[in-house]
């Protein structure tokens, strides 16, 4: 388990944990939760030795391996997967405890890193990287692409897939659902759904938490209190303790003033001396009650548009998508649809299928590739970008960029704003004093988020265009947005991750898929049975495509590599360059198949220890005493022990049949 034990906790001046404990038990799935700034990535940066606590003790068990997601942004040529095999630190100790055997010919050595490879479970590693990176949204080639030809965006998820592939008894992840899209999402839940060590997750996302976690641990005011139960339960939770804790210290406060009045009354008669004394020292053993203290929520609102055309847009024939050097690249067509007054439209689809280039076409920030949008008298686009700095300027304070906004809209027929004002207009966005002038590039990924919500606001648009607007955004800032959605009286076109936010505020959704644009039948709930769908018709596809491939390997390798001919008489003793040749032919060869061999080893043990699993299982069945609930776990280890000799066995035939080719062409 793992246990804080009174620890204070401090970054420069900051205290982020004052004499705090908690205990943690073994398998838990734990939501850490708190304000923006509250500490929660200290706490994590303390729980991996990264930062060292002042005072108290923090137990972990010593053999426990730790997998985090790191924030670092990786620069190297190496292709995706073999990247994310890298963070499988057993495997890769395996890998070099064999590399060491063979460099010095110790083959005691050899059969112990062997079995390290199969208990880390070598066979499969590549497919399992792979998987991850799939389910994590890569595509075809890009599992086998260089890390350096990906995006920010893209290398996080290698860093989470790289993370996930560490077999881990503990797991930390920091914001993991940031840079995933719905599908991904799904797909991540599912995952650590199954996963079996300890998870501790920080997550702003409502759902995500809900779905995966079953405590709740709060830091607030430097404190932590453990919730057993999801976000949901915690608040709940929370809320009927702030309303007991409120009423205590009422009536602490009663009795302290009660004390106190009967102290001042009788303090100076002497027959009632001691009884004030008693009083007085019944007031300085009493423990007193801290009154609650909630955070001040956050609210704001869209003001009302001055008009709403209706309708708002109309789209002919459209096609969207950015032009390369080699020219357009299409990747949506045939988009013929109408935007009316007061929708509320969720747009799904899977990442790279053309959402944000959708939106980013409506907004004019890139032109459309064909056909024809006609926009209402009148249209007035709030744009928010997947990519707050696209309309940020990260050399100016907050205060400069509502200044030229205001300016702006004044050249354009709007009122113009005096100064204060807009300082004023600022603080309702918690940006107060100082922070009216700091440099943007400066603030935090949710202060920009904010302030990019200020200028939307400030525009009085009647068509919101929120290309994931939660991405930094903490919950109760989303609760925050969420309402003042459903309070505007415009239009509202929506990408997002955020279940919750989509199901609150969308009341219609726009797939986009395989190149069209086409209305969505259905709610979120369908949506993801939908993909789970397309999840398993995929993998279905791609098992019976390997099983193809493998199958035409076999075939083709035991063919004769040339017609067969008479056998030629015997030749003279070769020379001895003609025997230095063939040394170094042979030595080629073995350098081929080496990797090769050294799978179907690994694949070798993995089957002989199934094997020997399910004869005991079998063996356990047979002999009559089970019960009726071993019976079944039996049945369902040995359904999964045939499927993963099936597995095994179709991998070794792929390799045999590799080898004899290799064979054949030498």
């Amino acid at each position: 388990m793992i246990t804080l034990r009174n620890i204070t906790l401090r970054r420069g001046t900051k205290v982020v944990l004052d004499d705090a404990s908690v205990t943690l038990q073994p398998g838990e799935k734990i939501g850490l939760v708190g304000r923006n700034g509250a500490g929660k990535s200290s706490l994590f940066a303390m729980l991996t030795n990264r930062l060292q606590n002042d005072k108290g003790e923090v137990d972990i068990p010593r053999q426990w391996a730790v997998g985090e997601v790191a924030q670092d942004m990786p620069e190297t040529e190496m292709p995706a997967t073999d990247y994310v095999l890298e963070g499988d630190r057993r495997l890769m100790e395996a890998r070099m405890a064999l590399d060491a055997a063979e460099a010095a010919e110790d083959g005691h050595a050899m059969a112990d890193a062997h079995a390290m490879l199969s208990d880390a479970g070598a066979f499969d590693a590549r497919p399992r990287a792979q998987a991850l990176l799939m389910g994590l949204g890569f595509k075809g080639a890009q599992v086998d692409a260089p890390v350096n030809s990906f995006s920010g965006g893209w290398r996080m998820r290698l860093q989470l897939a790289r993370a996930l592939m560490c077999p881990a008894e503990l797991m930390l992840l920091d914001e993991p659902t940031n840079h995933l899209d719905l599908d991904a999402l799904v797909w991540l839940e599912a995952w650590l759904m199954r996963y079996e060590g300890t998870l501790i997750v920080i997550s702003h996302d409502r759902e995500f938490l809900d779905a995966i976690t079953k405590v709740t641990l709060h830091l607030d005011e430097a404190k932590l209190m453990r919730y057993g139960g999801n976000y949901t339960a915690f608040e709940s939770m929370r809320a009927e303790r702030m309303i007991l804790q409120a009423a205590a210290f009422g009536k602490q406060q009663d009795r302290i003033e009660h004390l106190q009045k009967f102290i001042d009354r009788f303090k100076a008669k002497a027959s009632k001396a001691k009884q004030a004394q008693s009083r007085v020292k019944a007031l300085e053993r009493m423990e007193r009650l801290a009154p609650v203290l909630a955070s001040a929520d956050f609210s704001f609102e869209f003001r009302e548009p001055l008009n709403l055309p209706n309708p708002m847009l109309m789209f002919d024939e459209v096609a969207c998508g950015y032009d390369t050097d080699e020219g357009e690249n299409v990747i949506v067509r045939g988009i013929n649809r109408s935007v009316l007054a007061g929708q509320r439209i969720g747009i799904l689809g899977a990442n790279g299928q053309g959402k944000s280039t959708l939106v980013k076409t409506v907004a004019r920030a890139q032109r459309a590739m064909g056909g024809m949008i006609t926009e209402g008298k009148g249209l007035t686009i709030g744009y928010f970008a997947q990519q707050e700095m696209d309309v940020l300027r990260p050399d100016e304070g907050p205060l400069s960029h509502m200044v030229r906004l205001a300016k702006d809209m004044a050249a354009n027929g709007g009122t113009g704003a005096r100064e204060q004002e807009l300082r004023d207009f600022l603080g309702q966005f918690r940006f107060v004093g100082p922070m009216v002038n700091q440099e943007v590039g400066s603030l935090s990924g949710g202060e920009k988020a904010r302030l990019v919500l200020a200028m939307l606001v400030w525009q009085r648009p009647n068509l919101l265009l929120l290309d994931e607007p939660t991405n930094h955004l903490d919950l109760n800032t989303r609760e925050a947005l969420s309402m003042a959605l459903n309070e505007f009286e415009g239009t509202v076109m929506l990408v997002s991750h955020d279940r919750a936010l989509l199901r609150e505020v969308c009341d219609e959704f726009w797939l986009v898929a395989k190149g069209v644009v086409a209305p969505f039948d259905g709610d979120l709930d369908d949506y993801q049975k939908w993909l789970l769908e397309q999840s398993k018709e995929a993998a279905k596809a791609a098992k019976e495509a390997a099983k193809a491939a493998a199958k035409s390997a076999i075939k083709n390798a035991g063919k004769p590599a040339a017609p067969t001919v008479a056998a030629p008489a015997p030749a003279p003793a070769a020379a001895p360059t003609d025997r230095k040749t063939s040394g170094q032919a042979r030595q080629k060869l073995a350098e081929q198949t080496k990797p090769l061999r050294r799978e179907m080893d690994a694949i070798d043990a993995q089957l002989n220890k199934l094997a020997d699993e399910r004869t005991a299982v079998e063996a356990q069945l047979g002999a009559g005493t089970a019960t009726p609930a071993q019976i079944a776990e039996s049945g369902r280890r040995l359904k999964a022990i045939h499927d993963e000799l099936a597995t095994a066995e179709l991998r070794w035939l792929e390799l045999s049949a590799e080898v004899d080719a290799l064979h054949a062409a030498n």
